[in-house]
């Protein structure tokens, strides 16, 4: 009896995670004119309601516009954006959860564009997969996974769960923090457990949000509402709450009722009473970076690359730096895509910035974290003295957005 023959494709390049992240780059690359595949183990979510919905909502900041008008997905997703106009930093920490200090930082100070727009992930996956169907270069594969793969010097050989084998000169590993990619490559990483996890949900308000977004600073993490579209008419945000695990569970599991008012205590009231609208996720905290970005015809991006925790809305937009970095170095050089010296130069760009980072954030999450009444009136103190000088201000704004 003869078998037959595991089909074979050749792209320039297979990307592994259909993830936003994923996604974005297999519209990007097939945009800039390289033939590329995405798959992904599960089909994408892409209603809110359905079951596995990623009920996240992710800040695209100013510097990430640009990667998403590349990849011609602005314009399909400018509709849908609610525009972060401020960031509002609450101090809380005192003997109940009261607003004690409240700072604002204004995009007009440094721009004449908002800081950025947010959007709930599952409207990002509907919007990105009919991107990709617009794509003649590109070919998206839901429901089949990345299982084997073998690097040469000349280009790289994956295995699909489907039997397919694909050769491709560059594979992206856009696979998570759980990469296959990376551990094939032989990458190792180093990983800080908070012992916390991020509640999310949507929720709505009386008052309107003006579009900022507001983080509330107590113990255990930061509480984020962050704007939303008014949904049936009512104002509404986003929620992230950041607890110590046993909290969070406990949170997760209240009444709607009961969760609603704490909830609302929490956030100082500064919209009045939250109303739960969709159901609440909750996502395990860590901090954790890859020993390196890439490896014989492989680069990682996103939480393959890189994962910590959503402050200041860092995370995707570090993953579409990942992304540009990549992007620029294909087009610059389409000759040479996944030469070692391409990916060398990725490395040596890409890794000490997203390391400087993650010690940053790592430091705002464990100062957000404390539970003593002297190290939050510190707390309170050095977010005070920051705002004063107004050089200084402009300079963390500018910061956190990856301008230079």
């Amino acid at each position: 009896m003869t078998e037959t023959a595991a089909p074979r494709l050749s792209t320039d390049i297979l990307i592994s995670g259909g993830g936003v992240a994923g996604l974005v780059a297999a519209a990007a690359f097939g945009s800039a004119g390289f033939t590329t595949i995405c798959v992904d183990p599960e089909p994408p979510v892409t209603s809110e309601g359905d079951a596995g919905a990623d009920m996240r909502t992710t800040a695209f900041l100013h510097p990430s516009r640009a990667v998403l008008d590349r990849a011609g997905l602005w314009a399909r997703l400018a509709p849908h954006a609610a525009p972060l106009q401020v960031m509002r930093i609450i101090d809380a920490g005192g003997a109940r959860p009261e607003a004690r200090i409240v700072r604002d930082f204004d995009a007009a100070d440094i721009s004449d564009e908002p800081f950025g727009w947010n959007f709930p992930n599952w409207l990002l996956r509907r919007e990105m997969v009919a991107r990709l169907t617009e794509i003649p270069l590109v070919d998206f594969r839901p429901g089949v996974a990345t299982v084997g793969l073998v690097t040469r010097e000349s280009g790289a050989e994956v295995r699909l769960s489907d039997g397919t084998l694909v050769t491709a000169k560059l594979v992206i590993g856009a696979d998570g923090r759980n990469s296959f990619v990376r551990e094939a490559a032989g990458i190792g990483t180093k990983t800080t457990h908070y012992g916390q996890k991020a509640l999310v949900c949507a929720v709505t308000h009386p008052s309107p949000h003006g579009n900022v977004s507001t983080e509330v600073h107590r113990s255990g993490g930061p509480f984020t509402l962050v704007p939303l579209p008014d949904r049936d008419g009512k104002p509404s945000s986003a929620i992230v709450w950041m607890e110590r695990g046993p909290e969070a569970e406990r949170l997760a599991a209240l009444a709607p009722a009961d969760f609603e008012r704490e909830m609302t205590e929490r956030s100082t009231g500064v919209l009045g009473p939250l109303t739960l609208v969709t159901r609440r996720a909750l996502w395990p905290m860590i901090t954790q970076i890859a020993c390196r970005f890439s490896a014989e015809r492989v680069a990682l991006i996103a939480e393959a690359a890189h994962v910590i925790p959503p402050i200041g809305a860092q995370g995707l937009n570090m993953s579409l730096a990942d992304l540009r970095c990549l992007l620029d170095l294909a087009e610059k050089d389409p000759a040479h895509l996944g030469s070692a010296a391409m990916l060398a130069t990725y490395n040596r760009r890409r890794w000490p910035e997203v390391k400087a980072r993650e010690v940053g954030i790592d430091f705002l999450n464990r100062a957000s974290m404390v539970e003593p009444r002297p190290l939050r009136d510190l707390r309170a103190a050095a977010l005070g003295a920051l705002y004063a000088f107004k050089p200084v201000r402009k300079t963390l704004m500018r910061a956190g957005l990856g301008m230079r």
